[in-house]
């Protein structure tokens, strides 16, 4: 942070200087900037606050990758990109969803009432730990019954079909070209038992009868 603050303290300090004394001094950055680049090849190493600074001022000032040297335009544009990222991860960061857990004896409670009254039912515990304080939706009290015995597993796709094919039928509508560019209507309904034709009609002129 002591880069960037040296350096907004010397955006404010040029804002009250001459014209001519800000490009005396702004000339003779560069120059030394053109030497160390000449002795040092490598790209110099840049923190956070360095980057944050460059991202501020592709901003604030719309002239600022004309006289960019360190990095490239694209470097600060990617910087942005990746801010902007973490940002909005940080916005999106998981937080703890849900509703708060039941505690245990409340749930053991449940099971004794439905236990000690088989013909409660949800809402009638409900009532009940509503009476004694226990402040739980009836959805929650119906989560935590036991569930007793179990349901007849549904018949398969295959079966249903089997069982009921008899009652099954297709209808199809479509059309068919002629030789000589026409175009017919058909309407057929097929019987799945033995796969037989019910009904059939072919028409140029299709009505809604």
């Amino acid at each position: 942070m002591t880069a960037l603050l040296v350096a907004f303290l010397a955006a404010f300090r040029a804002s009250v200087r001459s014209r001519l004394e800000l490009a005396a001094e702004i000339l003779t950055l560069r120059h030394q900037l053109a030497v160390l680049q000449r002795q040092v090849p490598r790209r110099p190493r840049l923190g956070r606050a360095d980057r944050l600074l460059w991202v501020l001022l592709s901003k604030i000032w719309p002239h600022c990758r004309r006289v960019v040297h360190i990095v490239t335009p694209e470097t600060v544009v990617r910087w942005h990109r990746r801010g902007f990222a973490l940002f909005w991860r940080w916005r999106s960061r998981p937080r703890r969803a849900g509703r708060p857990a039941v505690a245990a004896d409340i749930r053991a409670l449940i099971r004794q009432m439905q236990t000690c009254n088989p013909l409660w039912g949800a809402p009638r515990i409900h009532g009940e730990l509503r009476k004694l304080g226990i402040e739980i939706a009836q959805a929650t009290v119906a989560k935590y019954l036991a569930r007793y015995g179990g349901t007849a597993p549904s018949q398969t796709w295959r079966s249903f079909l089997r069982n009921h094919v008899s009652q099954l039928a297709s209808i199809d509508f479509f059309t068919v070209p002629t030789a000589t560019f026409r175009v017919l209507f058909v309407f057929v309904v097929l019987s799945h038992d033995r796969r037989r034709i019910v009904h059939l009609n072919v028409t140029a002129h299709p009505t809604a009868a």
